[in-house]
C-alpha cells in the first residue's frame, strides 16, 4: 500500500506536460488467443501493464491455483506486469479468500468484480488487511438489471466503504447503460481505481467499435482522466469475437496518442 501511495505521490508532483497516462491492455482483448500467442501480441506493442481478465481466470470458471502461478512466471519472463486481476462476481466469504489468493499469486494490487451486502463489506474489511485494492466494475446486461450500471449506483455503495474500495469504471459500459462516461468519471474520480477504456457503437447496445469511431466520446475521457491525473492503469478492452491483432494495435496507438 505505501509503494502506490509513494506512485500516486510522485505522479501528482509532475509538471502538467510531463505527466502520461498509464496505458495497459484488459486481457479480455486476446481470449481467442492462446496465453502464450497473448503474450507475443502485448509484446509485439510494448505493453508492460494488464489487467487478466480472460475468462478462465475468472470465479466462474473454477480456475485451479496452478493456472496463475504457470501465467505470473510467463508474464515475468516478458517483462509484463499484472496490476489487476478481474474476478467477476464474488458471492461469498470463500470467494473473497480465493480471490486474494489469485490475485497475490498474479502479484496483482487490485481486484476488479462485484458484489453486494455483507460479501462487499467482507471485500472491504479483507482487502484492508492484506494491503489489498478492489474496484466496483459496472456493468451493461441486455435486458436484465445489473447492480452496478450508473455512477450513482457505484458512489451510493462506495459510500458505506474505505477507500480500500473504489471503481472499475468501465466507460464502454457506462455508455452501453445510457450514461455520459466522462460525468461517469467525474463522479467516481476521487475512487478511481482502474479504467476499462472502450468504444461502444450506440447507446443500448454492447457492440465494441475502434477507439474514436463511436459514441463514447474517448478524447473526451482521456482529456477527463488527464484533467484528474489519474495515476491508475488506463486498460484497453475490445470485445470482439475472431481476429483482434491489428485491430488492437490500432486501438494502442490511439489510445496512446491521448495520454
Amino acid at each position: 500500500m505505501a509503494k502506490s501511495v509513494g506512485s500516486s505521490l510522485l505522479v501528482a508532483a509532475l509538471p502538467w506536460a510531463e505527466f502520461r497516462l498509464r496505458i495497459g491492455v484488459g486481457t479480455y482483448s486476446y481470449h481467442n488467443l492462446s496465453i502464450d500467442q497473448m503474450i507475443e501480441q502485448l509484446k509485439l506493442l510494448r505493453v508492460a501493464e494488464i489487467e487478466m481478465s480472460r475468462g478462465e481466470f475468472m470465479l466462474f470458471s473454477q480456475p485451479e491455483s496452478g493456472l496463475f502461478q504457470a501465467t505470473k512466471e510467463k508474464l515475468d519472463r516478458a517483462g509484463i506486469r499484472c496490476i489487476s486481476y478481474y474476478a467477476a462476481t464474488l458471492k461469498n466469504a470463500d470467494d473473497v479468500e480465493r480471490v486474494l489468493k489469485f490475485a497475490k499469486l498474479l502479484s496483482a494490487n487490485n481486484v476488479s468484480g462485484d458484489a453486494v451486502g455483507e460479501v462487499l463489506a467482507a471485500i472491504d474489511h479483507r482487502f484492508a488487511e492484506e494491503g489489498l485494492s478492489f474496484g466496483i466494475h459496472n456493468h451493461y446486461f441486455k435486458g436484465q438489471r445489473f447492480p452496478y450500471e450508473s455512477p450513482d449506483d457505484v458512489k451510493k455503495a462506495l459510500a458505506q466503504l474505505s477507500p480500500t474500495v473504489g471503481a472499475t469504471a468501465d466507460v464502454g459500459q457506462f455508455v452501453s447503460c445510457g450514461y455520459d462516461p466522462v460525468e461517469a468519471l467525474r463522479t467516481l474520480g476521487p475512487r478511481l481505481k482502474l479504467v476499462h477504456l472502450k468504444d461502444i457503437q450506440a447507446k443500448g447496445d454492447e457492440v465494441n467499435v475502434l477507439l474514436g469511431t463511436g459514441v463514447a466520446r474517448i478524447s473526451n475521457v482521456m482529456q477527463e482522466l488527464r484533467r484528474q491525473r489519474f495515476g491508475g492503469l488506463v486498460a484497453v478492452e475490445y470485445e470482439k469475437e475472431g481476429p483482434v491483432e491489428d485491430d488492437m494495435r490500432k486501438e494502442i496507438e490511439f489510445a496512446r496518442g491521448l495520454a
